[in-house]
């Protein structure tokens, strides 16, 4: 089973999706990479601190939609993953639901930048399901 932890989600205020349907966003994603089992947590963040974290860790000075900081990755390890973070920024966030598939993609390790479409072709047909 994969265990979501939701920081900050009072950030997104009335009408937001609870923590539990971002955990299903998240394991929906991971399932689709092979993965049933870990851990990760989904941080909800001002501009500023997204804008530092972007600085600090991708030499960029500005505000982003999401942030991904893996762990361990995929592949064999003993016993359940410690996936990593996504950080957003529903500020620049235009569909939440989109920002966390990104985000959790990207902790499954694939990045859109490197390769052939695979990433953000997977991307869309998750965000093609009917939603929870």
């Amino acid at each position: 089973m994969l265990e979501v932890d939701v920081i900050g989600h009072e950030r997104l205020g009335a009408g937001a999706p609870s923590p539990e349907t971002i955990g299903s966003w998240c394991a929906a994603t991971a399932y689709a990479r092979g993965v049933e089992d870990g851990h990760l947590a989904i941080e909800i963040v001002d501009e500023a601190r997204i804008a530092e974290l972007n600085a600090a860790h991708r030499g960029t000075a500005a505000p982003t939609d999401v942030l991904a900081f893996p762990i361990d990755g995929v592949g064999a390890h003993p016993g359940p993953l410690e996936l990593g973070d996504v950080v957003l920024c529903p500020e620049r966030t235009a569909d939440l639901r989109e920002a966390v598939v990104h985000g959790v993609l990207h902790l499954l390790g694939m990045d859109h930048e490197h390769d052939d479409g695979e990433m953000l072709a997977l991307q869309a047909r998750l965000l093609a399901r009917e939603r929870p």
